[in-house]
């Protein structure tokens, strides 16, 4: 996981050059594939129930799950996510990153630098004695008073030698107890937030885009834990 993860994280340490105005998403992909079988890995995304290609690259009101394609160029003051997940020996690391295109405005700057914040508010929920609902609580706590939408309808989640295993990790206040953290749990942390409702929506075209209802703006970022006797690991950091 260790070895995976580390790869993950060379993989968008890679790819972000590339990020910005006139690139297309397909490039992005086609050269992060590239490098991905250059390293020994494949991508878990390609073929995943049918996804196509071997990263999600979502823009501006897409939340996540965006398909990269020739048509969607980049273009000043936009913001992709890009999410990577190569598998390694049989484990997967996996890991999002919100990128600028150029200049953005402030609200969007704000929006970024919040989001990458919840995780980080979230990641440090993880230590012996504490459950799931922990970091969901966590992340609610900041977010939900700067008035931001937490996708609910989309969570971090368990991951191993399967791309989603148990336990699912939330990002919004729970009403009950969730799983306890144990040593050697590894998942993802990876809050969706929204400037507007929480609310998306799940393209009925290519069953995989999904976007903010209202149209506004989304961000998120990722990382994949380890849980420790002492705290936690981060798998996905350079």
């Amino acid at each position: 996981m260790r070895l995976a993860g580390k790869l993950a994280a060379e993989i968008l340490n890679f790819i972000e050059p590339y990020v910005k105005p006139g690139v297309n998403t397909l490039l992005l992909n086609d050269l992060v594939h590239d490098y991905t079988h250059k390293k020994g890995a494949i991508s878990a995304p390609l073929n995943y129930k049918g996804f196509p290609k071997s990263i999600c690259t979502s823009i501006n009101d897409v939340v996540c799950h965006g398909i990269p394609k020739k048509e969607d160029i980049l273009k000043d003051g936009d913001i992709i996510n890009i999410d990577v997940t190569p598998i390694l020996d049989g484990y997967h690391g996996d890991t999002s990153k919100t990128f600028k295109v150029g200049k953005v405005s402030p609200e969007i700057e704000q929006l970024l630098i919040d989001t990458e914040k919840a995780m980080w508010i979230g990641i440090e929920q993880v230590k012996p004695g504490s459950r799931i609902n922990d970091i969901s609580d966590a992340i609610d706590d900041f977010l939900t008073a700067k008035r931001y939408g937490i996708v609910r309808d989309l969570m971090g989640h368990g991951i191993g030698r399967k791309f989603h295993e148990d336990p699912q990790v939330p990002h919004f206040r729970q009403t009950k107890k969730l799983a306890k953290i144990e040593p050697g749990m590894t998942f993802t942390i990876e809050p969706m937030v929204n400037l507007g409702t929480f609310e998306v929506t799940f393209s009925k075209q290519d069953k995989w885009t999904v976007r903010t209802k209202d149209g506004k703006w989304s961000a998120q970022y990722e990382h994949t834990i380890l849980a420790t006797t002492t705290g936690y690991e981060i798998l996905t950091k350079l």
